[in-house]
């Protein structure tokens, strides 16, 4: 859990990514803290949407770009912590490991006291995914660079903004949905448990630096029931067909799955499981319950209900 004495008085900040899905409710923790949040993106107007969440002088935005080492340089200078939460499906190199480490590096330089690196479950050097391979060099490369760091691994991550739920209830509308990996197993994690999380090691690198945590929710689940979960959320209840491992290598290779994207890297994912290591750290070092899918889901995927399914709601038992 966060605790506003966990932050100095004037603690700067400064976020790689704050603008993004996992950024917005980290920032939005870090400015419950007190600090002073400094979000680093691209495109600085993207981030001005967390201006309502601070005090006056309290947030601030600049424009940094991973590949340019002065932007990121100039992102950094004074910050007591920094956070990455960068990551791609197209430039993965430079992002993944290029990117992260001239963050650690320029962190470093500017004598900042905790870098939180945020990678994933599955992330290997030795990886046959381009993903898996390159965010496990980035991992290398910023406990090179910041040896202090701490390194968080979330599985898959749902929450209101995400493209995991809300992509698949899209799909329940269809009277039938095609399911790949039917059997592979994932454990996803509420986006405000990950991102209390990332904001309590960010402000207590004393317990939490140069650990490494592997974050996932309270079930696991393979990619069939979590797809029952969610049209049962939805009241939605189209046929769920399994496709073989054959049609899913075909479909990669022209590059799309019916109502979303599949390149030949993701099915490599896919073909592993993305769960919590055994005797691996997680939610429970920072104290939190991890919340389960049926608690929260209904209050974004409500509106895929039909008018049939309207006033019918999934309860879990696990959410007492």
């Amino acid at each position: 859990m966060i605790d506003r004495s966990e932050s100095r008085p004037e603690t700067h900040v400064t976020i790689f990514g704050g603008s993004g899905f996992i950024g917005r409710y980290v920032c939005e923790y870090l400015l419950q803290a007190g600090v002073r949040l400094r979000v680093a993106v691209r495109d600085p107007r993207t981030a001005f949407f967390l201006q309502p969440l601070a005090q006056v002088g309290q947030f601030g935005a600049v424009r940094a770009d991973l590949g340019g080492r002065e932007s990121v340089a100039a992102a950094v200078k004074g910050a007591d912590c920094v956070i990455n939460l960068c990551g791609a499906f197209r430039t993965m190199e430079a992002v993944h490991v290029e990117g992260a480490r001239i963050v650690a590096e320029e962190a470093r330089a500017a004598g900042a006291s905790s870098l939180v690196h945020v990678s994933a479950i599955g992330a290997d050097p030795q990886s046959n995914s381009t993903y898996g391979r390159t965010k496990g060099e980035g991992e290398d490369a910023v406990r090179a660079a910041f040896p202090g760091a701490t390194i968080i691994r979330p599985s898959l991550v749902f929450g209101p903004e995400d493209a995991l739920t809300n992509r698949f209830a899209a799909m329940g509308r269809m009277p039938v949905v095609p399911v790949l990996a039917a059997k592979v197993r994932f454990q996803p994690v509420y986006v405000r448990d990950l991102a209390q999380a990332i904001a309590a090691a960010t402000l207590d690198p004393a317990r939490h630096g140069g650990k490494i945590y592997e974050i996932g929710g309270p079930e696991v689940l393979t990619m069939l029931d979590l797809q029952r979960a969610i049209f049962a959320q939805t009241g939605q209840s189209p046929d769920l067909v399994e496709l073989p491992d054959i049609a899913g290598t075909l479909l990669s290779k022209f590059g799309f799955l019916p109502g979303a994207p599949l390149t030949g890297d993701q099915w490599k994912m896919l073909q592993h499981d993305n769960i919590v290591a055994p005797g691996a750290q997680g939610l429970a070092a920072f104290g939190i319950a991890p919340t389960p899918l049926a608690a929260v889901a209904g209050e974004w995927l409500d509106r895929f209900r039909s008018r049939k399914s309207a006033g019918r709601r999934l309860t879990s038992s696990t959410a007492a």
